[in-house]
Formats: structure tokens, sequence, C-alpha cells
């Protein structure tokens, strides 16, 4: 059995809050961090299931950056860092 390691955004949003994997693209939501979280690792495993039926998986899992290291399966790209910025909108009514 192999071990997917992947990197969960956290989100609020109005009373609920969102698990969100960068890597994956993939998003779920829950009325606490726990259950967002637990949302998302259920609808991974759900895609991957889908995916591993149609043949799917290893080419999806290409395409997000992963690579396999013995019985560790991540990505190539790691985030560095956040930054929220205003942006002034001059043309924007």
């Amino acid at each position: 059995m192999k071990t997917l390691k992947i990197t969960i955004e956290f989100w609020s949003e109005g009373n609920l809050y969102l698990a969100r994997s960068p890597e994956l693209d993939m998003v779920a939501q829950g009325n606490s961090l726990e259950e967002a979280k637990k949302n998302l690792l259920e609808v991974i495993e759900v895609q991957f299931e889908e995916m591993k039926e149609l043949g799917t998986l290893d080419e999806c899992l290409l395409e997000a950056g992963y690579k396999s290291k013995d019985e560790i399966v991540e990505s190539e790209k790691e985030i560095i860092g956040f930054d929220k910025s205003f942006v002034v909108l001059e043309h924007v009514a």
C-alpha cells in the first residue's frame, strides 16, 4: 500500500469551512475544520478509486506533479509561501 502526501489548505466561507488540496485541485466543505478535512479525504478516495478503475490514476498523478518514492507518493511541487495583497483596479467600476 502506498501513501499519498498532500497539502491541505483551509478556508472559511460564511459558516462553512473549505478544505482544498492544491496539488490535486480537489475541494470539500464541512461545518468544522475536521469535517472539511474528513470530507476532502473521502472525495480524494472516491476519485482515486474511479480513476483506478478507468486506468487513469497514474496519468493524473503524473500530471499533478507526483512521483513515487518507495511507498510514498509525493508532489515535486512545494508551496513556499503565501501573499495577501491589495490590487488597485483603476478601470473597473
